[in-house]
């Protein structure tokens, strides 16, 4: 089974990326929660019947519009020495930038890389099926291939399952990759970052897919 959310193109480019903020040294540094939360924003108001999380959305955008929603977003998720190395840091953040817009009933709920694979995977399918990307910290990772998502915020904007295997649509930099959920999971180290899930329990009927709790 394959599932991809629909996504929106800036210049050509998959979604945005910290690279571009050339005039800012630390968004370009460390920016990448922001913008991980910037696309959300977009993709919300795009996708999710909340235009007032990013008025300026379009199926087609600027990197000058993208930049200046990310400039917008950057108190909210201020990059820092250390980075936003906490769910907990990321979910303040960003729910007082989307309560500052008027929206209240989205709520943003932190997923430990502490719990198992197998939860994990059922918890990616799930948000994936309902039509919400899911903002992903990594730390660090034994996986030399993954080392450009260390110490890094990205966004998992689709699955595909082959039997046992879970892969994940990697989106991060402007652009995506497919790798599979297991290795990303198993990262061979106790300091452990996880998943940020969103949800609208005003609006979602009660009783869709699988409660959390059941996870």
């Amino acid at each position: 089974m394959k599932r991809e959310l629909p996504y929106f193109s800036i210049e050509g480019a998959f979604g945005g990326s910290q690279e571009w903020f050339t005039h800012d040294w630390w968004m370009r540094k460390g920016g990448c929660a922001a913008v991980t939360a910037t696309d959300c924003s977009l993709y919300f108001s795009l996708y999710k019947n909340l235009p007032d999380a990013a008025p300026q959305a379009q199926k087609k955008m600027t990197k000058a519009a993208y930049l200046e929603l990310g400039m917008i977003m950057k108190p909210y998720l201020k990059p820092r020495i250390t980075g936003i190395d906490k769910l907990s840091i990321y979910m303040e953040g960003f729910t007082n930038y989307l309560c500052d817009r008027g929206i209240n009933d989205l709520i943003l709920t932190g997923w430990s890389g502490n719990h198992s694979y197998e939860s994990s995977a059922e918890l990616v399918k799930h948000q994936i099926d309902a039509g919400w990307p899911l903002p992903y910290l990594n730390l660090k990772h034994r996986a030399p291939s993954f080392r450009d998502l260390v110490w890094h915020w990205f966004l998992l904007t689709g699955y595909e399952t082959f039997y046992d295997e879970v892969m994940v649509k990697v989106t991060t930099y402007g652009s995506w990759r497919w790798l599979s959920l297991k290795e990303l999971w198993d990262t061979g180290y106790k300091q452990k970052g996880g998943l940020i899930l969103f949800s609208r329990p005003v609006i979602e009927q009660e009783g869709t897919g699988k409660s959390l709790d059941r996870l």
